[in-house]
């Protein structure tokens, strides 16, 4: 699968930041919500919030606007709405507790990192 720039800013971008377990769901043809999700586990809020900071800046420099970023005060779940793409950055609870993964079923593996580069 041909990875969109703007998936591969945001996925870059968490990794600069050292997220672990980043993965892409590809949702086209499967829901209006978004084409792409990306997700990404920070080790601590503080850490979840620069992930955050870290994607919103790649996106803008690619032309993108955010359309809506929720939970950036609480850090445990930040979603960040780019319009096609969509990005989850979870604390490791919160992603387990809501494990999108689960959810989407066999829409995940278009893409897995390591857990840092």
């Amino acid at each position: 699968m041909h990875e969109p720039p703007l998936v591969a800013a945001v996925r870059n971008a968490a990794l600069d930041k050292k997220a672990e377990d980043v993965a892409t769901i590809d949702l086209a043809g499967r829901t209006i919500i978004a084409d792409i999700f990306v997700l990404a586990t920070g080790r601590s809020k503080i850490q979840t919030r620069a992930i955050a900071d870290a994607i919103v800046e790649a996106a803008e420099r690619e032309g993108a606007p955010v359309h809506r970023l929720e939970g950036y005060n609480d850090g445990g779940w930040i979603l960040i709405d780019l319009g096609s793409v969509v990005a989850h950055v979870f604390t490791p609870e919160q992603r387990a507790f809501y494990n999108l993964e689960r959810l989407w079923g066999a829409a995940v593996a278009a893409h897995r990192s390591e857990a840092a580069r």
